[in-house]
């Protein structure tokens, strides 16, 4: 092994281990649903208060 590869590994293998906590793949629609969501609660939390 040499010294580059070595350093491949270990950055491979820190990436691995590094998370955002952040929904797993594959929940692309639970992201939609819950950002219309909340498009639809602040329209009706803007309306309520009559902004615009």
């Amino acid at each position: 092994m040499t010294a580059h590869t070595t350093a491949l590994t270990a950055r491979a293998r820190a990436r691995s281990l590094v998370g955002t906590g952040g929904p797993t793949e594959g929940s692309g629609w639970l992201e939609h649903v819950l950002g219309w969501t909340l498009v639809v609660v602040v329209a009706m939390f803007v309306t309520q208060l009559g902004w615009f």
